[in-house]
C-alpha cells in the first residue's frame, strides 16, 4: 500500500512539473507602434518576426522568468479566443474590460492607449468633446475597446476587419471620423493605407494595456509573469524601453 501511495505521489509531482513547464503560448496582434511584424506581413509565426513597444516591454519581462514560451501575431479576436478558451496561453497588449476580466490573471500594465477620434488631412472639423460627434460617421476596428464603446453608447460607428484601411476611409469620405490610439493611427495609416498627416480632433480617454493570461494557467506560471513584471519595473527598463518609443 506505502509502495502504491508514494507512486502516487511521484505520478502527480510529475504532473504538476509538467504542467509548470509547459510552453506558454502568447498571441498579440498587428497594432504598431506596440505590436507589429518585423517584415510588414499581417501575421507572424514566432517571436523574433514580432517587434514594438509592449513586444519590447514583454520580452524584458520575459527574460526575468525561466519560462518557455513562443509568440504568434494574428488577428485580435483569434487571440482573444485562442487565450480565452485555454490554459497556459495569453494575449498582450489588451485592455481590462469586464467582459474580459474574469477570464484572465494580468499582468502590467505595459503601455496604454489614448482614446483619439482623426480626421482626414486638412479636415475643417472641430469637436469640444464627444457628444459632439454624434453627428458623424465613425470608422472603427472589429472588437476594439474603443470601437465597442462608442457603438454601445449609441454613436454612428461603422467597423471593419483592417483597422488602417479606416484611414483610406477617411480619404474617401466613407467615414467623417476614425477612433483610434494617438500613438498607433498615424503608424496605421502611414502603414496600410499610405496616408499621412491626419488631423487628431479630439482625445477622450486613455486606458491601460496589460498582458492577459488564461486563468486557469498553473498559478506558478502566473506568479512568475507577475514577479518578472515587478523586476522591470523597479529596474527602470520598463521606463527606458517606453521613452525609446517616445512614450
Amino acid at each position: 500500500m506505502k509502495r502504491k501511495i508514494g507512486l502516487l505521489l511521484g505520478l502527480l509531482l510529475a504532473a504538476s512539473a509538467a504542467t509548470a513547464t509547459e510552453e506558454l503560448r502568447i498571441y498579440t496582434e498587428q497594432y504598431p507602434p506596440y505590436n507589429m511584424t518585423t517584415n510588414g506581413q499581417p501575421f507572424a509565426h514566432s517571436t523574433k518576426e514580432i517587434s514594438g513597444l509592449c513586444t519590447d516591454i514583454l520580452k524584458a519581462l520575459l527574460a526575468n522568468t525561466n519560462l518557455k514560451y513562443s509568440t504568434k501575431l494574428r488577428e485580435l479576436s483569434y487571440g482573444l479566443n485562442r487565450a480565452g478558451q485555454h490554459p497556459n496561453h495569453a494575449i498582450y497588449c489588451v485592455s481590462k474590460t469586464p467582459e474580459r476580466e474574469p477570464s484572465f490573471e494580468w499582468v502590467g500594465p505595459l503601455a496604454s492607449i489614448k482614446w483619439t477620434l482623426f480626421a482626414k488631412p486638412g479636415s475643417s472639423i472641430e469637436l469640444k468633446n464627444l457628444e459632439e460627434a454624434r453627428q458623424y460617421r465613425i470608422g472603427g476596428y472589429n472588437g476594439d475597446i474603443m470601437t465597442n464603446y462608442l457603438a454601445d453608447e449609441g454613436f454612428n460607428v461603422l467597423a471593419i476587419s483592417k483597422n488602417g484601411l479606416n484611414a483610406r476611409r477617411l480619404v474617401e469620405d466613407q467615414i467623417s471620423l476614425w477612433v483610434a490610439d494617438g500613438l498607433a493611427g498615424p503608424y496605421l495609416a502611414a502603414d496600410a493605407a499610405d496616408v499621412t498627416n491626419l488631423k487628431r480632433v479630439l482625445v477622450f480617454r486613455e486606458t491601460p494595456m496589460f498582458l492577459a493570461i488564461n486563468n486557469e494557467t498553473d498559478p506558478e506560471v502566473i506568479q512568475a509573469l507577475k514577479e518578472g513584471y515587478r523586476k522591470l519595473v523597479e529596474s527602470g527598463e520598463k521606463e527606458a524601453i517606453s521613452q525609446a518609443y517616445g512614450f
